[in-house]
């Protein structure tokens, strides 16, 4: 039970050594990565279009 928990796949943090990591490994935390920006520049559009309509609405 123990190697379940320690075999899946954890948050990616910056820096980390990824020398001892398989292809495999390494290719999950790109699609970790990958997955994390586009929800990023998803929240990122969300605010940029709610910035746009308030400026419309207090806009002379």
């Amino acid at each position: 039970m123990d190697e379940d928990i320690s075999n899946k796949s954890k948050a990616h943090e910056v820096g980390i050594v990824v020398d001892t990591m398989s292809v495999e490994e390494l290719t999950e935390r790109i699609a970790l990565l990958e997955g994390e920006i586009m929800r990023l520049r998803a929240a990122i559009n969300a605010r940029e279009k709610t910035l746009q309509v308030a400026e419309s609405i207090f806009k002379f």
